[in-house]
């Protein structure tokens, strides 16, 4: 990873954090002018808490536990009583995960970047503008009337509407980010030609899960697989490329789009196979998803790659196939 991009989001955190605790200071002062009472109180209360302290490091009894929480609940009432919510005096971070420090700490008490962090990294050094309409582009958005409701059997080779597939689909993606976190729901396969929503299906998904502190990643398969063999090949190793390669392997989320317009070779398939592999194993020692979009069908998958990536996506990925009218001839999604 670029030294300068992460000396630069970390002193952005510095920047969010020192806000959001002057801007809780500014709420403090404003309400303890309206309600003096609340003022005293909290000064017991930390009056109290710093003769506990001094009493614990003592090794005095202390019963002081007990007035910290009777002023913790009068603290309550007087809240309730004017209308005025729990966490309004608390600092109001983006990331209440590491309150905007960046970092968190694991099960070992090591401290490990936070999912905020990895994420924004990702956005700056790998994502950029494949994921860049993540505001646009979300299941509110969706809109089933830029899908014909007529059934063309022959020309589609399926017995219902263009739009009865799409809602169906959409419901399926919804249930795939409930069900993230179950190792046993399998991985998306999006299918079908250009320009009939796969992309922005993909990005409905993106955004549900980075709400959820999820990581994401997300790149074209040239794109992945050219990266992948260039860093291998480089004589001299970097931290960016080390960070790439776990991220795909370990990020959340990887989604690959456009499978099937790479050049393919030996290498590549060697590597892709190891991408989905370790992924669905979750050899990471976490439970990672994966969705791939192409213009391919299975058969041809099967054709065109080897029969053990046909096997892994046919076994451990929901197909589902887009049909219908090109939308980029359509009034634009709103």
């Amino acid at each position: 990873m670029d030294n300068d991009v992460l000396n630069t989001l970390l002193r952005e955190y510095d920047k969010k954090r020192m806000k959001a605790e002057i801007d809780l200071e500014n709420r403090k002062e404003a309400l303890y002018k309206s309600i003096p009472e609340l003022e005293e109180i909290d000064e017991k209360i930390n009056i109290c808490a710093i003769n506990n302290a001094k009493n614990i490091l003592n090794h005095l009894q202390s019963n002081l536990t007990d007035d910290i929480e009777e002023l913790k609940t009068e603290k309550s009432n007087i809240l309730k009583k004017n209308n005025i919510p729990e966490n309004y005096l608390k600092p109001h971070y983006e990331c209440k995960i590491c309150n905007d420090t960046g970092y968190v700490l694991d099960s070992n008490y090591r401290s490990v970047m936070c999912n905020c962090l990895k994420q924004r990294i990702l956005d700056i050094s790998y994502n950029k503008a494949n994921i860049s309409n993540l505001k646009k582009e979300n299941f509110l958005t969706f809109n089933e009337d830029l899908f014909s409701n007529e059934v063309d059997l022959a020309k589609y080779k399926v017995n219902i509407s263009p739009r009865k597939n799409m809602i169906n689909i959409k419901q399926k993606c919804m249930n795939f980010v409930e069900d993230f976190d179950n190792p046993n729901s399998k991985n998306l396969l999006f299918t079908g030609n250009t320009g009939l929503g796969k992309t922005f299906m993909s990005n409905c998904i993106a955004n549900e899960l980075l709400q959820k502190g999820k990581s994401v990643l997300y790149q074209t398969a040239p794109v992945l697989l050219e990266t992948i063999i260039d860093n291998k090949m480089s004589k001299e190793k970097t931290s960016s490329q080390d960070l790439f390669y776990k991220s795909v392997l370990d990020a959340d989320l990887l989604i690959i789009d456009d499978l099937g317009t790479e050049c393919l070779n030996s290498m590549k398939l060697s590597e892709l196979f190891t991408i989905l592999n370790t992924r669905l194993l979750n050899l990471n020692s976490k439970i990672t998803k994966t969705i791939i979009s192409t213009n391919l069908n299975i058969e041809n998958i099967f054709k065109i790659y080897e029969e053990r990536i046909g096997s892994r996506i046919a076994g451990y990925y929901d197909i589902y196939y887009f049909f219908g009218e090109d939308l980029r001839f359509k009034k634009v999604i709103k």
